[in-house]
Parts: structure tokens; C-alpha cells; sequence
């Protein structure tokens, strides 16, 4: 097989139920953080990796963003002819990417989304990003793991230790611990309870995969919620081949989640430079103002 990673795989299809009203008719990758879509900052996550070929998986509505990462022939030549050159830096950056679209026909999980690449990633391994777990742009997560998968040519999977008390919203593994961040995963639990999760260490949205998971998914049965379950797909590998972990200590939001959303905003808002002073400023005066309110309720209440 080969070892280099080439493709990269962008669920896309889902339904975005958890932001509602405002995804329903536009893509939930689409929501702006700062001035960049979600999915933008995974894009450009990829890019750091040298890699060119990018499938998003959509579904209905999503064709918005097709267009994003289309040229735009009209825009591009209005900021020529007004020199904002930085501007049209800016959304042309990806112009010389190759981008393939596959539809999803319907949301059926995960899993059932990496299955739909089948025909185009074909017998090479392959990289696949959930763009609504955003990490900091300045991070290296995807090129350790794809040095990792590199050295031991086996499906690696990014972990993040987790409050037991968020367990339930993840898969989660069970392990021996190798050093320097490394896991060999010995077991996966699909959103397991408090009281039955292996371990706090939660799957988060990064896998280097190879072509192997296919004909997995292809005879997997719906798992929770209905779902062809990517975590159940990589049990069913565990029992043919090694599957590695890689413990991320950097800072990542899910952005899939309206808190997540936010403070992923606010962060990146803080780290810009065109808005970090006014904000900060603006931030602090807010704290002020809440702070004294609390001040004031608390005096009331005596």
C-alpha cells in the first residue's frame, strides 16, 4: 500500500439539527467563525499538509458550498481593478485545489459517509476532518498523525481526555499507553455512559484510515441512533489489524455545539488582528457590566 496521504475526506452531509433555525436551509459547515466558514479553517488545516485532493461529502442544501470553494470570476476582477489585493489573496487561495462533491442521499451516519468515497479513494490510505471540531490554525495534530501513520502504516485516530461527564457525546477508547502520546487502542465504545467508558479518552475528529474500513462498512448493520457507525467499523478492524491513538493536548472547540460555536468565535476573534483590541475592550466592559449587576443581585438579595 501506499504510505502517502494524498486525499482528504469533509463529512458534509449531515443535517445540523443543533442550530436550527439557521440550518435549515444552509450548510452548518457554512456558519462564519470570525470571517472564514467552518469548513474553511479545516481546508486550510489540510493544505498545511501539502495535500491537494480534497472530497466533501454533501447533502441536500450544501451546494453553498461548492460555490465557496469555486473561483469567483466577477468578485476577482472587481478587486483587481480596485486593488485590494489582500482581499483577493483571500478567496483565491484554494483556486488551485482539486475538489470532488459526493452526495450523501441520505444523513445515515458517519460511517455511511465515509463508505460514499469508496470509488474515489479506491486502495490508498486517506485522511478524513470533521470541520465542526475546529482546532487552532497554529496547531500540527494532522501532520503528526499523518507522520505517524507514515512510520506504522496502520489507521491512527486523534484522542482528546475528556470530563467523564461529556463521555456520552463521543466514542471512546480503551488502550495501552506507549508514551509520547501514542495508544494502542484494544477496544471502541460508541458513546458509552459514565459508568460504562473504558477510559476518558474520546475520539475527536481526525482519522488517517486506509481502504481496509471499506468492506467493513459495506456488511456493517445500523448501530445507535440508526446510524452505520464509524466507531463500530473500527471494532470490527481492531479484529484484523492494529489501530493506534494519538493523544491532542492543543486547543480544539466543537463547533458542532452552540457553546462550542461561540467560544470558538470569541478565540479566534481575540487572535485577529483587525478586530482583537476593539473586541478585547469590548469583552472586558461586558464582564465589568455583569459583574457589577451580580454585585448589585447579591446586595438586593441581603
Amino acid at each position: 500500500m501506499n504510505k502517502k496521504i494524498k486525499k482528504a475526506i469533509f463529512p458534509a452531509g449531515g443535517l445540523g439539527t443543533r442550530f436550527l433555525p439557521a440550518t435549515k436551509a444552509s450548510p452548518k459547515e457554512m456558519l462564519p467563525i470570525v470571517d472564514k466558514p467552518m469548513i474553511q479553517y479545516a481546508i486550510e488545516e489540510v493544505m498545511a499538509c501539502n495535500i491537494k485532493e480534497f472530497i466533501i461529502i454533501t447533502g441536500k442544501y450544501k451546494r453553498s458550498i461548492e460555490d465557496h470553494f469555486d473561483s469567483a470570476y466577477e468578485l476577482e476582477e472587481n478587486l483587481r481593478k480596485l486593488d485590494k489585493k489582500k482581499l483577493l489573496e483571500e478567496i483565491t487561495r484554494h483556486n488551485h485545489l482539486d475538489f470532488a462533491y459526493i452526495r450523501q442521499k441520505a444523513a445515515l451516519g458517519l460511517g455511511h459517509a465515509i463508505l460514499c468515497v469508496k470509488p474515489f479513494v479506491k486502495d490508498e490510505p486517506f485522511a478524513v476532518l470533521l470541520s465542526d471540531d475546529v482546532i487552532e490554525p497554529e496547531e500540527t495534530l494532522l501532520k503528526d498523525m499523518i507522520k505517524l501513520y507514515e512510520k506504522l502504516e496502520c489507521p491512527i485516530l486523534a484522542l482528546e481526555e475528556v470530563p467523564m461527564t461529556d463521555i456520552h457525546k463521543y466514542g471512546v477508547i480503551e488502550g495501552a499507553d506507549l508514551g509520547n502520546g501514542l495508544y494502542k487502542i484494544n477496544n471502541l465504545i460508541e458513546k458509552p455512559s459514565k459508568e460504562k467508558a473504558p477510559s476518558n479518552l474520546a475520539i475527536i475528529g481526525r482519522y488517517i484510515l486506509t481502504p481496509e474500513i471499506f468492506s467493513i462498512l459495506e456488511k456493517l448493520t445500523p448501530g445507535r441512533g440508526g446510524e452505520i457507525q464509524l466507531t463500530d467499523a473500527l471494532r470490527e478492524l481492531l479484529k484484523k489489524q492494529t489501530i493506534y491513538g494519538y493523544l491532542f493536548k492543543g486547543k480544539r472547540y466543537d463547533a458542532g455545539d452552540k457553546l462550542g460555536y461561540l467560544k470558538a468565535t470569541v478565540n479566534f476573534a481575540l487572535k485577529n488582528a483587525e478586530v482583537s483590541e476593539a473586541f478585547s475592550k469590548y469583552l472586558l466592559d461586558i464582564a465589568h457590566m455583569l459583574k457589577n449587576k451580580k454585585h448589585h443581585e447579591d446586595k438586593t438579595h441581603q
